[in-house]
């Protein structure tokens, strides 16, 4: 890739000092539908899905995808403007890391976010560089989960929106669907369970380079005040990568419901399942 050059391990902190908790913050994956990702060859064997990541093509398209959708920077304090001279003289390393299982993602910056209705959300977000690799790792997975997925889940998919789910569940209503149960997850982001979570991405993932990357990203830790704390569970927000993450989780959840017999939308991990009024009722 003649315009990337590499690093070693870890990215090299840029010595600019982390934030406060509570601010404003722009985040890096702030777009309620997610876009198709590049066409790629289904025929190819999954075992050479690494190769397909750092594929020139897809990695360009995740860099242009994190220049557009901005955001706050991580932990070593690099600006998506900074991004692209820093790859012109580090790619070469950070792809030799990669290939040698050297590279260690950096642990995300906690932000706090406050809620509407009080509390705050917790959100993770992550250096630039590590921002360009789970992009171009998700481009590569989305079309494979896709084909999967339930038409039934709306959120951060290709081609489905918020709007869309609201359109649905009206037409439910409109059916006669007249029960409703709100379904909200709490804390479900906070709460994934590794090893349940890479047991579902490895049914379609055979790449153990992929599943390790991964896995590592899951691993990274979180930096709370200048410390960072070991992540045991939970696929942060803020990451290119977490909203499939979130979804492959949550596809068991979607099966059992259709196996059940329920008309429902699901959006991330908010979901309303509908049942038809009986007439005694």
């Amino acid at each position: 890739m003649s315009s990337l050059r590499d690093e070693q391990g870890r990215q090299k902190p840029l010595d600019k000092g982390t934030t406060g908790q509570r601010q404003e913050v722009k985040l890096p994956l702030a777009d309620q539908r997610a876009e198709p990702s590049p066409v790629r060859d289904e025929g190819k064997s999954n075992v050479e899905l690494w190769e397909q990541v750092w594929e020139r093509e897809n990695l360009f398209t995740a860099l242009k995808r994190v220049e557009r959708n901005a955001g706050a920077p991580g932990i070593d304090g690099m600006t998506v403007k900074d991004l692209r001279t820093y790859l012109k003289e580090h790619w070469l390393e950070i792809r030799a890391a990669l290939e040698s299982g050297a590279y260690k993602p950096s642990p995300v910056r906690r932000v706090e976010i406050p809620k509407p209705d009080g509390g705050v959300r917790l959100l993770g977000i992550p250096s630039v560089i590590d921002r360009l690799l789970q992009q171009a790792i998700a481009q590569v997975l989305t079309p494979i989960f896709e084909r999967k997925f339930s038409p039934h889940s709306y959120g951060f998919r290709p081609g489905r929106s918020a709007p869309d789910a609201i359109k649905q569940a009206q037409e439910y209503v409109q059916a006669g669907n007249e029960w409703v149960v709100d379904i909200d997850l709490e804390k479900f982001f906070d709460r994934v369970n590794h090893d349940m979570l890479m047991a579902r991405v490895a049914r379609e993932v055979k790449d153990k380079r992929v599943l390790k990357l991964i896995r590592a990203y899951l691993n990274s830790g979180v930096m709370v005040n200048g410390v960072v704390v070991e992540s045991e569970e939970g696929t942060p927000q803020g990451g290119p990568i977490s909203p499939l993450l979130s979804n492959i989780m949550l596809d068991d959840l979607d099966k059992e419901l259709e196996k059940r017999g329920h008309k429902f939308v699901r959006y991330a991990d908010d979901c309303v399942p509908r049942k038809a009024k009986l007439a005694n009722d």
